[in-house]
């Protein structure tokens, strides 16, 4: 076998999964085919997301049709982070890879995920290059969501980088063991360091569904991977303020001047509802930062758990089931 690793290395896959009835299958079905090629032990563990179709009854079928296809069944939508974390704390590979469900990312690359850690690469992570079939505003967007990134938070993200990726079981335990609630896992992989190597893949089309990724969620993914990241907001916030408290400071003198030493009039009414819409604009925006980062405080000091698991596969193995 190639490399320093084990013949009885064990290789996990993690695919959250949330209403994806349509992909289940055929993402399982290629994922076993792929993994039979670096002749490593394997298990896929699915994450139901709280799922509101059928994929948990399709996953309850695969894992009777074979036990290496394991699931969790989370009691709610926790959200694709949260689904992901769940995965990780599951996962016994001495690798474990990461992977969406709609298949577009390519099941093709895991030999070469898993041939890269057999050369001593900790992450191997992907890059997605610019698909042009996409609409104009999702690429742009996309686009936005990466310069957002890495001008306000203290990682550098290179655009198109996703959550297809494989870890050693070492960086895996580092992650698990953050006691951090704001996930933002494309930063933390940044954030811990280690041996990393990136591949770059084409997107296949979504197989079946549409995606769970919304304007509204990725704008949300981004405010948390910045705020998971840096203080950098809270820094412009109180620049903002310096410059403003100046420009006030300036702005007294002159008016100071005209009125005791130049006979202009002071109309005072547009000055003054300028000053005050530019004062209670960057007030708010200044709370807005804050409360973001207390907002996530008071959520941290709760110490609630980023998931329930309502069902597990090993539960359902004995219980009747249509097949």
């Amino acid at each position: 076998m190639p490399g320093n690793k084990t013949n009885n290395a064990l290789i996990s896959v993690v695919i959250p999964s949330y209403n994806e009835e349509g992909n289940i299958d055929k993402i399982a079905s290629y994922v076993v085919e792929q993994l039979t090629k670096p002749e490593y032990p394997f298990e896929i563990i699915f994450v139901d997301d709280g799922s509101t179709d059928s994929t948990l009854e399709k996953l309850i079928q695969l894992n009777r049709k074979d036990a290496r296809i394991k699931f969790l069944s989370l009691s709610r939508n926790f959200g694709h982070q949260s689904a992901l974390i769940a995965g990780l704390d599951f996962a016994a590979g001495d690798a474990v890879i990461s992977m969406d469900a709609d298949l577009q990312h390519p099941p093709e690359l895991l030999p070469k995920l898993i041939s890269k850690w057999e050369e001593d690469y900790d992450v191997v992570y992907t890059r997605r290059k610019e698909d042009q079939e996409l609409p104009y505003l999702k690429r742009k967007t996309s686009k936005m969501f990466y310069k957002f990134i890495n001008i306000f938070s203290d990682i550098k993200l290179e655009p198109g980088t996703s959550d297809f990726r494989l870890m050693d079981k070492k960086v895996v335990s580092v992650i698990k063991e953050l006691p951090e609630n704001n996930l933002f896992i494309r930063g933390l992989i940044k954030w811990v360091g280690f041996k990393q190597y990136c591949i770059e893949y084409i997107p296949q089309k979504r197989n079946d569904g549409e995606s769970k990724y919304s304007y509204r969620k990725m704008i949300s993914l981004a405010i948390s991977g910045v705020t998971s990241t840096s203080i950098f907001p809270l820094r412009i916030a109180s620049v903002m303020g310096f410059i403003i408290s100046i420009a006030a400071f300036g702005y007294s003198l002159v008016v100071l001047y005209d009125y005791y030493f130049t006979n202009k009039n002071l109309s005072g009414w547009t000055t003054l509802i300028i000053a005050i819409l530019f004062l209670g604009g960057a007030q708010l925006i200044t709370l807005g930062i804050i409360g973001e980062y207390l907002g996530k405080l008071l959520i941290q000091s709760k110490g609630r758990p980023k998931y329930i698991i309502k069902k597990t596969y090993e539960e359902t193995r004995n219980q009747e089931y249509p097949a």
